[in-house]
């Protein structure tokens, strides 16, 4: 029987290989100066839709009012962040000509917009419950 827990905690499990996956090949086309580009858009696709559907569920937990812990979106960017910032620094340093993929830019943009929804939602749950 697949209990909330579980399947929780396998969406969750899900989000941070693909999250450690896609960061991979992310850094391995950047030492190989876009080789692995055509695993960045599957990959990302891949990574996008497991966050969504993540994220997904614990807001419809939240509102549910069944809580399994915190697990704080708020990482995500922090480690998005640190990537491409340590991209732009490296590609900067080492005076290449290595261009960030469009795939790459693009997922970070909907990590951005899935916490922008998540924190509007908790907001809303907060100001509605009083809590």
């Amino acid at each position: 029987m697949i209990t909330k827990k579980s399947q929780s905690l396998f969406w969750r499990y899900t989000v941070n290989f693909w999250t450690v996956l896609l960061f991979i090949i992310i850094i391995r086309d950047f030492m190989l100066r876009g080789a692995l580009e055509n695993l960045l858009g599957p990959a990302a696709a891949i990574y996008v839709a497991s966050l969504a559907v993540y994220s997904a569920e614990k807001e419809f937990e939240r509102w549910q009012d069944y809580r399994i812990g915190r697990h704080p979106g708020e990482i995500y960017v922090v480690l998005w962040t640190l990537l491409l910032f340590g991209l732009f620094v490296a590609d900067y340093l080492q005076g290449s000509d290595y261009k960030i993929s469009s795939e790459v830019i693009s997922t970070y943009i909907v990590v951005l917009g899935i916490l922008a929804l998540t924190k509007r939602s908790k907001n809303l749950f907060i100001e509605k419950h009083n809590v």
